[in-house]
């Protein structure tokens, strides 16, 4: 097993159900849940110095949301590009989120993951089973739904065990 497919199976596994689509959309509600219970003050909370802040992880699971579904979209379409990969700190770095209020992040939020649902809703067998490059690494179409779902449930680990 490459370093890769370890990578994408830890989060995998995090995955409670094979219907991998109604948990997108349960840990897209319950993250609407978590947020909207947050004030503004206690959004602006890192556990630790150099940590992101509450805003600043809502702003990376959107981002990183969106990167995973234009990589889906792209191999879905039978479009060979080999894409690049990212650097979240470096996206991290710029993303302003601490200036926005928390409702507008919590806007976005809900905004991109009803897109991704429809998006991975409507694609059939043969579009989910697609497969192309994406950071040196090859993933089908079904497997980066499936790490949207993943990464996300990892990230409301994170938060409940570190910022709560």
């Amino acid at each position: 097993m490459t370093a890769f497919q370890k990578y994408i199976q830890t989060y995998l596994e995090i995955i409670p159900s094979e219907n991998w689509l109604e948990a997108m959309r349960i840990s897209g509600e319950k993250t609407l849940e978590l947020f909207q219970g947050i004030s503004e003050e206690k959004s602006n909370f890192a556990y630790a110095e150099g940590k992101w802040t509450l805003k600043e992880l809502l702003q990376h699971l959107i981002d990183a949301e969106r990167i995973f579904a234009y990589r889906a979209l792209t191999f879905a379409r039978k479009d060979r590009t080999e894409l690049p990969g990212w650097d979240e700190e470096e996206y991290a770095k710029n993303y302003c989120s601490n200036e926005r209020n928390l409702q507008s992040l919590i806007d976005e939020f809900d905004a991109v993951r009803k897109s991704t649902i429809l998006f991975f809703e409507n694609l059939n067998p043969e579009q989910l089973s697609q497969k192309g490059i994406a950071n040196g690494n090859e993933i089908s179409v079904e497997t980066i739904g499936k790490l949207i779902v993943g990464h996300h449930l990892h990230h409301l680990n994170v938060i409940r065990e570190r910022y709560f």
